[in-house]
């Protein structure tokens, strides 16, 4: 199976994509940045981003799309162009008929390192090592989209559990709902005590 990642970004917007093979085997296909003129309206900017997209779209035709999921930040201008970028990720491959699974930065974490608040360089190293390549792919966007393809690859397609509210979940999304939902139970205790 051929699988682009992707690290949407309005700036820089990583792509990396892997062949597996059997025994959980990566094999690095593709990386890169497509980048966006900062002086340029947002319009022209998606448009460069959308044609770089679609190049690699085209030039490597993956079996499937993995795209970073953003759920917060606190930056909102960049939160807003990452969710541009996705989308049009998501619409290129929905053209084609090509699956797309989304992934949070701590599943990506988890499954690259074993740790979900890995940092930066963690995760380049691990995408070094689990490729056997001379260097890190860099910059780290790139580095990011080769980590969320392999997370996909790792993961298979189809949901591990489904939430309380009927959405497909993988496992470290699930392990974070449930982590949400006990931080949300302690704090109503603390608060119904005073």
């Amino acid at each position: 199976m051929r699988v682009l990642g992707i690290d949407p970004g309005l700036t820089r917007c990583g792509f990396g994509v892997v062949d597996g093979g059997p025994a959980r085997s990566v094999r690095l296909e593709g990386v890169g940045v497509i980048t966006s003129n900062k002086g340029q309206g947002v319009d022209l900017r998606l448009l460069e981003i959308y044609r770089g997209l679609t190049h690699v779209i085209e030039q490597y035709a993956p079996d499937m799309v993995a795209i970073e999921r953003v759920f917060s930040q606190n930056n909102v201008s960049t939160v807003m162009g990452t969710a541009q970028v996705s989308g049009l990720a998501i619409v290129l491959a929905a053209e084609r008929g090509i699956p797309v699974e989304m992934h949070t930065p701590s599943e990506v974490k988890r499954a690259i390192t074993g740790n979900g608040r890995a940092d930066k360089a963690q995760i380049q190293n691990m995408v070094h090592k689990i490729l056997r390549l001379d260097a890190p792919p860099k910059p780290a966007d790139a580095a990011d989209a080769v980590a969320i393809a392999i997370t996909q690859l790792w993961r298979g397609s189809g949901p591990v559990k489904l939430g309380s509210d009927g959405a497909r979940r993988t496992s470290a999304q699930a392990q974070w709902a449930e982590a949400e939902r006990k931080a949300r139970r302690a704090q109503e205790k603390s608060t119904s005590r005073l």
